[in-house]
């Protein structure tokens, strides 16, 4: 037996090494970094996923962490789902897979130290029984931000309040550049020209864009390695009304966003879950 697990058995806590972590390194509120999971449970455990995911999960293995400063779960009904776009995406098969999708916040430079974290706290997870395994991850990635772009300039929430304002809705889109090359060019169009000019008049009120990093190599083994790393752009539409209300009118065209340089692989809405309770459960099927 390690150290550490000695350490842990005797219920220390190195509660001096807390002191000297928290005087060095970056501090600052940006979300330099996010980990948005796309999660379906399987078919019967919807209500049993929902309760461990809530009542434990979201804590203990999420926001208990260090770094990781904001969070917010959404979900996407049968209608939610139905909206989505194309029907053949490289992310979901098929592309209603995926109902519930959580969002995390990590604060800039701090990638790796939260990594040694969740990886040794998941581990831990696992072997106390703690981990709910009749689900599918269908999209998890780490990822970094690249950019944000507001619709409404200085006014208005920033990227790091987005988990904690109430926000009505939230649409995630992932684009396919065709290489490194075209998704750095995709980029500044979006951030520059295509994202403003779509924002204005529109419900959402800013949009957060990624860029997936790849998971470490001891990560768990029911999460698959991350797809995408040197061409994807994830991108997070933040809105202030239900998605099914502005759907048609807002999102209709958000497929030739990449224009030639890629391809958008999926466009999903959801609405955020109502924390305690098994609202929207029901509506899933």
């Amino acid at each position: 037996m390690g150290e550490d697990a000695r350490a842990e058995d005797r219920g220390e806590t190195r509660s001096e090494t807390y002191a000297e972590l928290a005087a060095v390194g970056p501090y600052g509120v940006r979300p330099g970094h996010a980990l948005i999971t796309m999660v379906e449970p399987h078919p019967g455990h919807e209500f049993a996923y929902n309760r461990w995911y809530e009542d434990d999960h979201y804590y203990a293995g999420a926001m208990a962490m260090p770094w990781m400063y904001a969070g917010r779960r959404w979900v996407a009904t049968r209608e939610l789902q139905e909206l989505r776009r194309p029907e053949k995406s490289a992310i979901a098969q098929p592309v209603t897979a995926g109902c519930y999708l959580s969002t995390y916040w990590i604060t800039d430079g701090r990638y790796d130290e939260h990594m040694k974290w969740t990886v040794g706290i998941n581990k831990r997870l696992n072997r106390d029984g703690r981990v709910y395994h009749d689900r599918t991850h269908v999209f998890t990635a780490f990822q970094d931000h690249v950019a944000t772009v507001y619709r409404d300039g200085a006014a208005g929430p920033r990227d790091f309040h987005a988990l904690d304002h109430p926000y009505a809705g939230l649409v995630l889109q992932v684009v396919d550049a065709d290489g490194p090359a075209e998704r750095a060019e995709l980029l500044e169009r979006l951030r520059s020209r295509e994202l403003p000019k779509r924002l204005a008049g529109s419900p959402a009120a800013m949009v957060t864009i990624f860029r997936p990093t790849p998971l470490p190599g001891d990560r768990m083994t029911y999460v698959k390695q991350v797809e995408g790393v040197d061409n994807r752009l994830t991108l997070l539409w933040f809105l202030e009304r239900d998605p099914r209300d502005c759907w048609q009118e807002h999102f209709a065209g958000l497929e030739s966003l990449a224009g030639e340089a890629g391809r958008v692989e999926l466009l999903a809405p959801f609405v955020p879950t109502v924390p305690g309770t098994d609202r929207y459960v029901d509506e899933l099927r």
